[in-house]
């Protein structure tokens, strides 16, 4: 039965990971299409709960998932740059 509850709260981690990557990609796209102070803030806010969603996934026994959250949270990364250069 552990190893169950492992497999969900991984899932749930992974999960969580990618809710937060969309929403930071989302978030930075606004701000591409309308960069205003407060889209490129709320940018700036969304990648980092990102980055601190992965890093909590960080300890998943599923490395690839692993390399495909942080391979996703590096493009939103550099998307944000673009828009923080503009500033």
């Amino acid at each position: 039965m552990k190893n169950n509850i492992t497999s969900v709260q991984t899932q749930n981690s992974i999960s969580q990971a990618q809710q937060s990557i969309e929403h930071a990609h989302n978030a930075i796209s606004q701000a591409q299409s309308h960069p205003t102070e407060e889209t490129i803030e709320h940018a700036k806010n969304s990648l980092e709960h990102a980055e601190h969603s992965v890093q909590q996934a960080s300890d998943i026994e599923n490395q690839d998932a692993l390399k495909m959250l942080q391979g996703d949270l590096d493009q939103e990364r550099q998307a944000f740059k673009t828009i923080s250069k503009q500033d």
